[in-house]
């Protein structure tokens, strides 16, 4: 009997042994790099952090500097962050602040630059958004519209859609071209939910043109229930 047991075991040892012949390479290879995928994703989430935690020390940095007026700090603490922690949504919250700190000290051309990058560079697309409008309202104080309306292109979040339509037709109203400032009021009139007070400063555009707002059939309908 205990001939019998020994033989049963050395048959599942021999076909462990074939198994692990013909598969054990493999196996070891599929485990190894399954291992370092886990480790490098390990890592790379630590680094992720690391690089988010020294960056909030340094987005400090630029706010103390702005609440104390400090262009010239800003300034360094910003070309600070983009160059080593570009990638993180603390350089693009700096930009903007930086672009605010140095429109204030009549710093023009430094406060272009910082909307430039964070518009184009920044992390979240709603801190490229609010870059692109702020940019827009910069250079339409310079007289440059096309430039405004250029940063003005594209397709926003919903949740911008309006205020870009609606500095459009800021940008094209300052052009002249009345026909078209107000196809782009219009627009944003009716992107804005009805109890936006902000549909008001529209309206009063619209009129300034002489025009009237143009309230889609579906509004109209429900207002009269």
């Amino acid at each position: 009997m205990a001939n019998h047991f020994d033989l049963e075991e050395q048959e599942q040892i021999d076909q462990i042994k074939h198994f692990w012949q013909r598969w054990g390479t493999l196996i070891t290879a599929v485990v190894v790099v399954v291992a370092g995928s886990y480790a490098g994703w390990n890592g790379y989430q630590y680094w992720q952090n690391r690089q988010a935690n020294q960056a909030a020390g340094l987005l400090d940095e630029v706010d103390a500097a702005a609440i104390a007026n400090d262009a010239q700090r800003v300034q360094m603490a910003f070309d600070d962050m983009k160059s080593r922690y570009a990638g993180t949504a603390q350089a693009g919250q700096a930009g903007l602040t930086a672009a605010k700190v140095l429109m204030d000290a009549k710093n023009v051309d430094g406060a272009k630059a910082a909307l430039e990058w964070v518009g184009t560079q920044a992390k979240y697309d709603g801190q490229k958004s609010l870059a692109r409008l702020r940019l827009a309202s910069l250079l339409m104080e310079q007289k440059a519209y096309p430039e405004a309306l250029k940063q003005l292109e594209g397709t926003v979040q919903p949740e911008f859609s309006a205020a870009f339509a609606d500095r459009r037709g800021d940008a094209l109203a300052l052009q002249g071209n009345s026909a078209a400032a107000v196809a782009e009021y219009q627009k944003a009139y009716a992107t804005l939910e009805k109890r936006s007070s902000y549909r008001q400063v529209i309206e009063a555009k619209l009129n300034a043109l002489g025009a009237k707002v143009q309230v889609a059939s579906t509004e109209s309908t429900g207002s009269t229930q």
